[in-house]
């Protein structure tokens, strides 16, 4: 039986789900203190125990993202605050190459804050 992190990737279709799939591999490979987590029926990522970062699919565009736990303290014109006080997004297109050079900027610099 899955655990119901792994029934939730599962459960996408393509390609929403190798795109899911790939991040969610890629975030883990960031850094050996990532764990992953099922919170508030998503797929969280830990630091120490911390969340930093989610994946989950925008309800009005259906394209998915990962969004930032701490966005507000970063200042980049491609995450989306909309009518979040504390968190940010960061739109995907599951038709496109993933931007990995933004993706790992980003990540490197939460990580750091963590550490």
């Amino acid at each position: 039986m899955l655990r119901p992190i792994d029934e939730w990737y599962n459960q996408k279709e393509e390609p929403l789900k190798s795109c899911l799939q790939f991040l969610r591999g890629h975030i883990l490979q960031q850094d050996k203190a990532i764990t992953e987590a099922w919170k508030y029926g998503m797929p969280f990522f830990c630091i120490k125990g911390k969340m930093f970062c989610y994946l989950w699919i925008h309800k009005k565009f259906k394209r998915p993202y990962m969004g930032i736990v701490e966005g507000k303290k970063i200042r980049d014109p491609d995450l989306i605050r909309e009518k979040r006080a504390r968190m940010k997004i960061f739109l995907l297109d599951a038709q496109k190459d993933i931007p990995l050079k933004k993706i790992n900027a980003i990540l490197k610099e939460i990580i750091s804050w963590y550490k």
